[in-house]
């Protein structure tokens, strides 16, 4: 399953490749004030989909430009981001993944995040390692929030959301060594299991941006939870996600939620 996803990954994001820098406004089409979407977002979408699929057609794919909004599958299902970074990606900012993860009853069971622009893959399953190429990686080992720098990221509503996220990076600035913005979760979550990032958390993502990025982490022998330190991350309204040994100070450092519309 592994071997199948990184394939999978690379091959989309060559496709990804293919379009960078190279994109006209008719190839952009703009679903609110800042979120887009791209002919590149959905010609991986379709190949993933699609190679997925062959491979296993009992497995379901959830995507993000093709996801209907209906209840998540029970038992095992893909789920797939063809291009987190789409805003960098349209910039010309090579900060753009490819994002591939199997839950099993909506637990993360394998994880791939591919950076076709950096030329980095990221890949493992909890219980098995995490690598970066051929690599192992495992996540850092700060532990202080006064020594950590973390990342974090905004909804595309958030001016729209009883949870901006505003608050927490005014707070946590102050706290860590550095707050790092990159724009593609997974990206973030992938630094986190490879020990770049201490930590990451954010709001109102959806589960395509967090299924691979977490599973890497866990992998990697870091801690995944929401914000109250339970399971409700991957359809829940917010994550965090940490070497470990930041994990309680981080989330307890956060504005407790509001509550409110994902964004």
């Amino acid at each position: 399953m592994i071997d199948l996803a990184k394939a999978v990954a690379e091959e989309a994001g060559a496709i990804l490749l293919q379009r960078f820098g190279r994109l006209s406004g008719s190839e952009i089409e703009r679903r609110g004030a800042r979120d887009v979407v791209t002919v590149a977002d959905r010609a991986a979408e379709e190949h993933v989909i699609r190679r997925l699929t062959e491979a296993d057609p009992g497995i379901p794919v959830i995507g993000e430009e093709s996801h209907d909004g209906s209840a998540p599958p029970e038992g095992t299902a893909w789920i797939v981001d063809p291009l987190d970074g789409t805003v960098n990606f349209i910039q010309g900012i090579p900060l753009f993944v490819v994002s591939i993860g199997l839950v099993e009853d909506g637990q993360p069971i394998l994880g791939v995040v591919h950076a076709p622009a950096l030329g980095q893959t990221f890949w493992g399953a909890p219980g098995s390692g995490a690598f970066e190429d051929d690599r192992p990686i495992s996540v850092s080992v700060t532990p202080m929030l006064s020594e950590a720098i973390v990342a974090t990221g905004f909804a595309y509503r958030r001016n729209e959301v009883a949870d901006d996220n505003v608050a927490n990076l005014t707070n946590l600035v102050l706290q860590t060594r550095g707050i790092r913005r990159m724009g593609a979760a997974a990206l973030d979550l992938a630094y986190v299991a490879s020990g770049r990032l201490d930590a990451f958390w954010e709001l109102h993502l959806k589960p395509w941006d967090v299924a691979g990025g977490a599973a890497l982490i866990r992998a990697a022998g870091g801690h995944v939870s929401d914000q109250n330190g339970g399971e409700d991350w991957l359809y829940g309204p917010s994550i965090v996600a940490t070497n470990g040994l930041l994990h309680e100070a981080l989330r307890t450092a956060l504005k407790p939620l509001q509550g409110g519309e994902s964004g």
